[in-house]
């Protein structure tokens, strides 16, 4: 069997390259060819030449650990199998559509209102949409980047003023106002989920008063045993997206209710390996290959 692990050409670093690594060590494990390509050697062109692709030398799936969501749908209309699908991936990339796919179907999220969208050379010429935000969420209420990784575009705003200076930082970029779960403030769980498993689970908590638990801003982890709920929850978020893998972060509401946070459909799994032991990368490579024998 052969793949190929689509990455960013331009996205270089220790983190991504290790990652990359465990994923090519993860298939060669398997006896499966899988060579590293980038969006950059692939590009999309169109029309798309059909003889071209017959000559490429075709893998049986593409693993697609990349956010160009364009090149990836490209690749599925060619006919390669894509793991996760391009439509999953926006989903997932856009915080916007994550909870309005995940909350249409009913599943539990913070009370979120999506800021109206402006343009770069505009701007936003006044505010009132984030005064009658404020008043239906309430202060304290967190402000996200629509498009962000780590817990690095996401604040907290406390009162109005402090609403308004975000808004400012953040410029035309799509952001959205949600509640803030004041139960689960500075922790939650990540779950990382393959196929229809919950393969390993970490729980994270802010140890400098933060009221993110992301680790990359200070966070520290330790081994969790979810609860059938919270694999529940998880495990239904990834079907309504179409995700054949991903890590969903959890809250927790009163008496610990299960609150969906965000769904990652490409987690870094680094930190939840040194934390319990589970390599995701093996667990993923195992998923694709039983999934197309």
């Amino acid at each position: 069997m052969k793949g190929w692990l689509v990455v960013n050409e331009f996205l270089q670093s220790k983190k991504f390259d290790e990652i990359h690594s465990w994923l090519l060590q993860a298939a060669n494990k398997q006896d499966i060819d899988m060579a590293l390509k980038t969006n950059a050697s692939l590009m999309v062109e169109l029309p798309a030449d059909r003889e071209d692709a017959v000559r490429l030398e075709k893998p049986d799936f593409i693993l697609f650990w990349d956010k160009d969501v364009k090149l990836a749908e490209h690749l599925e209309k060619l006919g390669f199998p894509v793991f996760n699908s391009a439509r999953a991936i926006e989903t997932c990339d856009n915080k916007a559509l994550t909870h309005l796919a995940l909350m249409h179907a009913g599943i539990r999220m913070p009370r979120t209102i999506i800021a109206p969208m402006t343009f770069e050379n505009i701007g936003y010429t006044n505010l009132d949409f984030a005064g009658r935000a404020a008043e239906k969420l309430g202060f304290p209420l967190v402000v996200k980047e629509c498009f962000g990784s780590f817990g690095q575009q996401v604040y907290l705003a406390h009162d109005y003023g402090e609403l308004t200076d975000i808004i400012s930082k953040t410029g035309a970029r799509p952001i959205l106002f949600q509640e803030y779960i004041a139960t689960s403030a500075g922790r939650d769980i990540r779950l990382q989920v393959v196929g229809n498993k919950v393969v390993a689970s970490m729980y994270r908590h802010s140890v400098n008063g933060d009221f993110r638990a992301n680790l990359t801003i200070g966070g520290r982890m330790e081994q969790y045993r979810p609860t059938e709920e919270q694999c529940r929850l998880a495990l239904e978020c990834c079907s309504i997206i179409g995700l054949d893998f991903a890590g969903v972060d959890i809250l927790f509401g009163e008496n610990d209710e299960p609150i969906v946070c965000e769904v990652n459909s490409n987690a870094h799994f680094k930190n939840i390996y040194d934390c319990t032991g589970v390599n995701a990368a093996e667990a993923i490579i195992e998923y694709i290959r039983d999934k197309l024998m």
